[in-house]
């Protein structure tokens, strides 16, 4: 059985930011939600020091590839939606 491993990346605008402290609260919201419906591993991976600019990362396993695509689908549709969250560019790796 072959293990399909996709990384999905969301370059984020956080507008109303004026401090580190406000764009954890809402980024811990969105990485919570993501891991707790979709079971899958979140990171922050750049611009930590950055008020209102955020880069995240999803990664999953699966069985499958279409299920993969349709779990990627979800979880961008989810990010799409978070409030205070705009998406400036979405890549996904697929290995």
């Amino acid at each position: 059985m072959a293990m399909v491993v996709r990384v999905i990346t969301w370059e984020l605008h956080l507008a109303g930011c004026s401090s580190l402290k406000q764009k954890r609260a809402i980024l811990r919201s969105l990485k919570d939600r993501l891991r707790n419906r979709h079971n899958v591993s979140v990171a922050e991976t750049d611009h930590q020091n950055t008020w209102q600019r955020a880069e995240i990362c999803v990664a999953l396993v699966s069985s499958d590839g279409r299920r993969a695509e349709q779990m990627l689908s979800r979880l961008d549709a989810l990010v799409a939606s978070a409030p205070g969250v705009r998406v400036i560019d979405t890549y996904t790796i697929t290995y």
